[in-house]
Formats: structure tokens, C-alpha cells, sequence
């Protein structure tokens, strides 16, 4: 582990050295950080945030695995949708989410900024699947309009 951190670290010696005078310093990409279920309050992402939901009964459920996996692998393009992905594996004590969106067993459920359901699905879906339902929604494509938000890429 400590040859990779020092060729890391004198990666980004070497960037910063080269860089031109005046450059930005590279961004770093968005950390990937779930929000445990019974922590998130879907209230205070109203207008804020575009909750992606997923339930399962258990986090070795191989679906939820799958569903996160996917989410992680697309997450710059979701971060940049304002997405924020809340995760539930425990069903009992029943979370004050699971009393309101009373999923059974594992299921995705897209909300858009104004807490309304978008969608709520059975089956893990691709990254790509995810971006896409959440570019036809009516306020996504009033941001898209505006510019905010462009989320870096347009393509799936």
C-alpha cells in the first residue's frame, strides 16, 4: 500500500509543477456516500435534492449490491443531478422512510425536488436508466433550459 501512496502523491507533484501558471487546481470528483435510511428525512431535500431511494430487507441482498454498484459507478453524472442516494437495509424498527414509501422487500424510488414519487421500481436499474428518468423529469428539464445543472454530459 505505501509504494501506491507515494507514486500518488508524486503524480500529483509532478501535475502541479507542470501545470501553467495560473491553473485551477484539478476538482476532485464527488464522494459516493449513501445516507443510512434511518437518518434521512425526505423533507429537508425539498427543492434541494433529487432523492434516489433503495430498500432492501438486507445488505447482502444481491439486488441492493447491484443497485448500489450501479449508482457508484455513474455517481459524478447523478452528483451533478443534484442526486442525493439514500439507502435502508433494515426493515426492523420499521424507519419513519419505510412508513412513508412502504416498500416490500427491494425497490428503487426516484423523487424529484419537489417530493413528488417519480418512480418506484421492483428491479435494480443501470446508472444509465437512472440519469435518463431523471432528465425527462419536468423540473430537470427546466434546469437543463436554464443551464444549471448540466451534468457535465448530455449522453447516457
Amino acid at each position: 500500500m505505501r509504494p501506491f501512496c507515494l507514486v500518488a502523491a508524486a503524480s500529483f507533484a509532478l501535475m502541479t509543477a507542470l501545470a501553467p501558471a495560473g491553473a485551477e487546481a484539478p476538482v476532485a470528483a464527488p464522494v459516493f456516500a449513501p445516507v443510512p435510511g434511518a437518518e434521512a428525512d425526505l423533507a429537508t431535500y425539498v427543492w434541494k435534492k433529487r432523492p434516489v431511494v433503495v430498500f432492501a430487507d438486507s445488505a447482502a441482498d444481491p439486488a441492493f449490491a447491484e443497485q448500489m454498484a450501479a449508482i457508484a459507478a455513474r455517481w459524478p453524472d447523478l452528483a451533478a443531478r443534484d442526486v442525493v442516494v439514500i439507502a435502508d437495509t433494515t426493515p426492523e424498527p420499521m424507519s419513519a422512510l419505510r412508513r412513508k414509501l412502504r416498500p416490500r422487500g427491494f425497490s428503487l424510488v426516484l423523487i424529484e425536488k419537489d417530493g413528488t414519487i417519480a418512480a418506484r421500481k421492483p428491479l435494480p436499474w443501470s446508472g444509465r436508466e437512472i440519469i435518463g428518468a431523471i432528465d425527462k423529469m419536468p423540473i430537470r428539464r427546466e434546469e437543463i433550459r436554464r443551464g444549471a445543472g448540466s451534468g457535465g454530459t448530455t449522453g447516457y
